[in-house]
């Protein structure tokens, strides 16, 4: 695979390389917050940032999305029948992602396309997007990435990572995708062992960083024992049910389907969802099978760190992004979640 030196100063060559075969989106300034938006200068780059505020999986998976419209009006000859919204699928670059988003992506991969199941405009939207990731030099207080299984660094998902110098970026190609790409690109000079071992430093540096939680007897634990322990009295008693932590996470992939219409015309349209919200479960029968918070709260933990590793046989479907830990207006840290149901024994004949 192909190593290369992107000078600082040679940027905005990169980037009109970049531009000229694709759509280039990055980490750019919006309001008080960082999100994914369109590229066109590295001026516009919100560099050096943490992390944005909304994950990358709103680039794959749109918060609120039109599937199919149809007509009701009597005159039309198509009435009544419903068709494909059309889309576009441009050749599109991510710049300057985190590792832990493109770890999250593949997470949600396994919902989004797998064997039984394909969703047709995550699966193109996919083929046609390549990631570039930017190493995490300095990661917040609030990130555990390591201790999910990825890293500051980790090279899960993407097809380049760069890696910050003091007067350059180191990019490494990780695919067939990012090694064309880089082959390709202008701006670029050969990389040294002497980058590769700088890169190498700042790497291990800021993995020392991070915290180490232990996750290793979760995939063991009884699922029941799990369920019914005490502790989600504790855990749920501040939260609000605002669903901060699900519409920021960037593994959660929970939708509904609503359709709006307008006079004669109609849209089926796919928004993202929560399970944290009372409306979530309620069936057309008016049952509810989470009708308490406590329900909902369990379900969100159980679902990244117990339902998906016994299904997937994979670690837990979070990234440790810390996203969740900033947001929550009341503090619930899904760090203190871990420990608990990583800890959790009724040995002693009682349930914490």
């Amino acid at each position: 695979m192909t190593s290369v030196i992107i000078a600082k100063s040679k940027l905005n060559d990169f980037l009109a390389s970049l531009k000229s075969g694709y759509q280039v989106l990055g980490p750019v300034r919006q309001g008080d917050m960082i999100a994914f938006g369109p590229v066109n200068k590295a001026e516009d780059l919100a560099l050096p940032y943490s992390n944005t505020r909304l994950s990358i999986k709103s680039v794959f998976f749109p918060q609120s999305e039109r599937m199919f419209g149809y007509s009701l009006d009597k005159e039309d000859a198509d009435a009544g029948i419903i068709k494909e919204t059309p889309k576009e699928y441009p050749n599109r670059v991510v710049l300057g992602l985190r590792p832990c988003d493109a770890k999250a992506v593949t997470l949600v991969d396994v919902n989004m396309d797998n064997p039984q199941f394909q969703d047709p405009w995550w699966v193109k939207r996919r083929e046609t997007t390549t990631l570039i990731g930017l190493g995490c030099e300095h990661p917040c207080s609030t990130c555990f990435c390591t201790s999910m299984g990825s890293g500051p660094f980790d090279e899960t998902g993407l097809d380049v990572l760069l890696t910050e110098l003091p007067d350059a970026y180191l990019a490494k190609s990780l695919t067939p995708k990012g090694d064309q790409l880089l082959k390709q690109a202008k701006g670029t000079d050969a990389a040294s062992p002497a980058n590769e071992k700088t890169a190498a430093e700042i790497k291990t540096k800021a993995e020392q960083t991070l915290p180490q939680l232990d996750t290793a007897k979760l995939k063991d634990k009884n699922m029941m024992e799990l369920f019914n322990a005490r502790f989600w009295e504790r855990v749920q008693f501040a939260c609000i049910n605002c669903g901060a932590c699900t519409f920021l996470c960037p593994t959660c992939w929970c939708f509904d389907i609503q359709d709006e219409v307008s006079k004669k015309a109609g849209d089926r349209i796919r928004n993202w969802d929560s399970c944290m919200f009372p409306l979530f479960t309620l069936h057309g029968t008016g049952h509810n099978p989470r009708d308490h918070k406590v329900q909902r709260v369990r379900q969100r933990f159980m679902h990244k760190l117990k339902y998906y590793i016994d299904k997937y046989g994979d670690g837990p479907a979070c990234v440790g992004c810390g996203r969740c830990v900033q947001a929550c207006p009341v503090n619930i840290d899904i760090r203190n979640v871990i420990t608990l149901m990583n800890e959790y024994q009724t040995s002693a004949g009682t349930k914490a």
